[in-house]
């Protein structure tokens, strides 16, 4: 495979501190999960990534199929914490794609979790749910 793209970001402080990337286009302050907090978090980050880059797998699959309608991802990203130290996340990707009914709507959400490096990624790590609206 020919590598397509680096990106760096570095952060300070953990879930209390401060995370930006090498060339400044994002600096951002990192606060743990909570109503009221400034900043954003891990979860609400990987939640972005994660929406951007299966939507963008989706655009290739419906492009193979010949589908012109237009799709949004959501992606809800939960944390958990089992006995002590003990973290995981969980994904539900719920997407709609103009012009499809759900049942084909799936069928191409499928396709691009094939596709979509996050998914290839989290696969046997993380629970990932699609679901279609």
């Amino acid at each position: 495979m020919n590598k397509l793209y680096t990106t760096v970001m570095t952060n300070e402080g953990g879930r209390e501190g401060q995370v930006w990337s090498n060339d400044k286009k994002l600096d951002l302050k990192i606060t743990a999960p909570g109503e009221g907090k400034e900043g954003t978090n891990p979860e609400q980050l990987f939640a972005a990534g994660y929406a951007s880059c299966f939507n963008s797998a989706l655009s290739v699959a419906l492009e193979q199929g010949n589908v012109s309608g237009k799709s949004t991802i959501r992606a809800e990203v939960s944390l958990f914490q089992g006995d002590g130290p003990d973290f995981k996340i969980a994904v539900k990707l719920i997407g709609h794609i103009d012009g499809l009914d759900k049942q084909e709507a799936a069928k191409y959400m499928q396709i691009a979790h094939q596709i979509c490096p996050y998914s290839k990624a989290t696969s046997g790590n993380v629970d990932v749910e699609l679901v279609t609206e």
